[in-house]
């Protein structure tokens, strides 16, 4: 049986839409095309791929099967293309990396700078996501590595490791009424103004999330669109901060912000790195890998 790659992308873009029409509009063609198209494809297949409700398209239990093995090959072409137009430029290989924002701004950019500088012949593509989303991204192959804290399932997909250890502490500008005490409960944080990541930023759902538990509403003064940004913005004395520590060490260490440990067991992260369990990695994949958890800075907190 032959089957067409148009068929097959608009399939996945109805699945992604759940909706014939923004399906179609995400491929550029007619909403009767994308019908006809989608009931040429069924008849071929001799089964329904979505049930229509009044909400949407709703995958049959044959088309969330399709579903797995298009998202698969649609991962493998956008692969093929990347590493074909990569070798015409020039390029010996291309790394594609996933991770969270505390294992991104405190351990991981160092790394793919040096590795990087040291490597002029392989591209990194980095994007931060939120840690629940990453191993899943792994599993799919939409990318090779994925650094994230905390326990998520892999389902046996994937293959994890032990990246570094981190914590979150609350950062306060010096002198603050906070610095009197070495260790500080979270809970008598809250009486204070905060100064946050961006609304989206799995550091502050998370924050947000914790003073929620916590029952008391979080006072926002300002959200920073970085940890860079955080960081000046308590060293200025606006107000206090949840950060890792790894994010912050340089500010500590140069006395311009105050940090004080967390007695909640929330507080320790663990950080894990994630590779495909069925996959062997090109050499210049594992040779980052090895980078990654071999940087004496990271391989550290590990001791």
């Amino acid at each position: 049986m032959r089957y067409d790659l148009t068929d097959l992308r608009l399939f996945h873009a109805i699945a992604e839409a759940q909706s014939l029409s923004g399906g179609a509009a995400a491929l550029y063609i007619t909403a009767s095309s994308a019908s006809y198209r989608l009931k040429n494809l069924e008849h071929a297949l001799g089964t329904e791929l979505f049930t229509r409700t009044p909400r949407g398209m709703r995958l049959t239990p044959a088309g969330n099967a399709l579903l797995d093995h298009v998202r698969g090959l649609l991962s493998g072409i956008e692969r093929m293309q990347g590493d074909l137009a990569r070798f015409s430029a020039g390029l010996r290989g291309n790394i594609r990396m996933w991770a969270n924002s505390s294992a991104l701004n405190g351990f991981i950019l160092p790394s793919v700078s040096r590795f990087l500088l040291a490597n002029p012949d392989i591209n990194i593509d980095l994007e931060e996501r939120p840690s629940s989303s990453i191993v899943a991204g792994v599993v799919d192959k939409d990318v090779d590595i994925g650094v994230f804290a905390g326990p998520v399932s892999a389902g046996g997909g994937a293959r994890i490791v032990r990246y570094a250890l981190d914590e979150l502490i609350v950062v306060a500008p010096i002198g603050h009424p906070l610095t009197a005490s070495d260790e500080v409960d979270f809970a008598a944080t809250l009486d204070f103004d905060f100064v946050c990541m961006s609304r989206s930023s799995s550091n502050y759902l998370f924050l947000k999330e914790v003073a929620r538990q916590a029952g008391v509403h979080l006072n926002v003064r300002v959200h920073g669109h970085d940890f860079a940004a955080v960081l000046r913005l308590v060293e200025a004395g606006v107000g206090i901060a949840l950060v890792p520590r790894s994010v912050a060490e340089e500010y500590l260490q140069d006395l311009r912000i105050a940090g004080l440990p967390l007695p909640e067991p929330w507080a320790r992260r663990e950080l894990q790195l994630a590779t495909r369990h069925d996959e062997t990695l090109p050499d210049y994949t594992q040779a980052f890998v090895t980078f990654l958890l071999d940087d004496p800075r990271v391989a550290d907190t590990r001791l």
